[in-house]
């Protein structure tokens, strides 16, 4: 049986892909998911899969040597699927070293203590092993708005606190990649949306603030633009990696959706309207009105656009939901999970781990 040592898995991407596996393999692999529970640490995302024999969740800090260490000594790690990250660019601008301490000194923690367990006497490693480091399109800068694409070869061109760090984490790897030919692979996706997103990120936030009637926040002159993936296509695109990638090789993962922000809030509205029964009375506060244009983000990049041609060539994956039938598919869910929406804005999530392993 192999296992998997996945970091962040109870964020949002992590916890899509744990799904996505036990669905694929069932119980024929083992995973093993470690999370420190920061604010979008949320072991509600799990609570499906948490009885189950294969799984088992761990809480630490991947900045913590001997905790991850002590991971790689009790158990036979086959794959490492690195998620953990501060991942949120305004709380980077409002404070950068804790997404220094994540993303960059993480990353070395989760290197060095894999090529530990994996290295052999004669400096090569044990077989089957493999690190990806799942990192972000945000590395390679800004796009003009007339054209251009974000290609594997693309140089890096980080403009925030929170891209600055991922572009550190992803030139560690690339570093052990080339200096010890640890078997590793990088992949650098577009912006995700999907069910367990913390509503702090775009699509969440607009879909309950606007089934509550509340301001719908838009950077600047909303026209910024991004290239959306649903999260599901994500996982399979990691999984695809880890069996098919080549060793060494970064792989863009892109969803042939590029909106402007004022386009997806739009859409939003107008799917709500769409989807809620005339007998809902949130759907009256569903309203355009509601739309409010604020200050610019400090250092706003306008286009991000990624072209996977090299991931569809080499691995055969392609982006497979088209973005109106994502968005349909993660408003059913946040109708379907209002429980899980108000915990979260409220805080009550965090209660859910103390309730969970208190006697544990």
């Amino acid at each position: 049986m192999r296992t998997y040592l996945v970091t962040g898995g109870a964020g949002f991407i992590g916890s899509n892909y744990i799904h996505y596996m036990f669905r694929k393999y069932g119980g024929d692999i083992r995973i093993i998911n470690v999370d420190a529970l920061t604010y979008a640490g949320n072991l509600e995302n799990l609570k499906d899969i948490e009885s189950r024999e294969n799984y088992t969740f761990v809480r630490a800090d991947i900045c913590d040597k001997e905790a991850i260490a002590a991971i790689f000594a009790e158990n036979d790690i086959d794959r490492v699927v690195h998620f953990a990250a501060e991942s949120h660019v305004d709380r980077s601008i409002r404070d950068p070293e804790v997404f220094v301490r994540t993303n960059v000194l993480g990353t070395a923690v989760m290197l060095n203590c894999a090529k530990a367990a994996w290295e052999l006497p004669d400096g090569g490693f044990k077989p089957d092993k493999k690190f990806l480091h799942v990192s972000t399109d945000e590395v390679y800068g800004s796009l003009e708005e007339d054209g251009g694409y974000f290609y594997e070869t693309t140089p890096y061109a980080p403009r925030s606190p929170y891209s600055a760090s991922k572009a550190g984490s992803d030139m560690l790897v690339k570093a052990y990649m080339d200096t010890y030919r640890f078997p590793a692979n990088i992949t650098n996706c577009s912006n995700n949306y999907g069910p367990y997103q913390f509503p702090e990120k775009l699509i969440p936030l607009i879909i309950n603030n606007a089934l509550h009637g509340k301001k719908l926040p838009v950077y600047g002159d909303g026209r910024n633009v991004r290239d959306w993936l649903y999260v599901e296509d994500h996982a399979k695109a990691i999984d695809m990696v880890q069996e098919k990638g080549r060793l060494f090789e970064t792989y863009n993962v892109g969803g042939h959706n590029e909106k402007q922000n004022i386009e997806i809030v739009r859409t939003i509205l107008n799917t709500l309207r769409e989807m809620l029964p005339d007998s809902d009375p949130r759907k009256a506060l569903v309203s355009d009105d509601l739309i409010t244009y604020v200050e610019d983000r400090k250092g706003h990049d306008r286009r991000y656009a990624i072209a996977p041609d090299k991931i569809k060539a080499e691995i055969g994956w392609e982006p497979e939901t088209m973005f109106e039938d994502g968005i349909r598919r993660t408003i059913q869910w946040f109708f379907e999970n209002e429980d899980w929406m108000r915990n979260v804005t409220s805080g009550d999530y965090q209660k859910y781990y103390e309730d969970m392993y208190r006697n544990r």
